[in-house]
């Protein structure tokens, strides 16, 4: 006959395993927790005026209007594809009438910046430039 400690240990382990595996299930689903490889891209000639001048003056190093832009993108919504802390960098792309940073950035990664998102929604969601 079983003993009821072994089923109760039984049943425990299963809710456990059943707990652990939906935690992952979401966790790999979720576009909170993973970079979805489907990120749309645009041409340059697709970004707004402001944009094409900051990619521009990305490429030449600088200098940059705002002390922000160079500034490491930490990824916290993890909307980017995971790289090592330091990877991305931030820089700001002018709104015509905002009175101050506005929601538009380009964020590049890579030491030869080689790798560059557009964003117009404050990093909501990300286009991968295609020069």
């Amino acid at each position: 006959m079983d003993h009821p400690l072994e089923k109760e240990q039984i049943v425990s382990r299963f809710l456990q395993n059943l707990l652990l595996a939906s935690w992952l299930a979401l966790t790999v689903a979720s576009p909170l927790f993973a970079f979805e490889s489907s990120t749309s891209t645009m041409g340059v000639s697709q970004l707004p005026k402001e944009g094409r001048e900051t990619l521009a003056l990305i490429r030449k190093g600088g200098p940059f209007p705002y002390s922000k832009d160079g500034t490491i993108f930490s990824n916290r919504e993890h909307a980017l594809p995971r790289e090592a802390r330091g990877f991305y960098h931030e820089y700001t792309v002018k709104t015509p009438g905002a009175r101050d940073r506005g929601a538009r950035r380009i964020i590049c990664g890579g030491r030869q910046q080689q790798a560059c998102y557009y964003t117009a929604d404050h990093y909501a969601t990300f286009k991968l430039i295609q020069e």
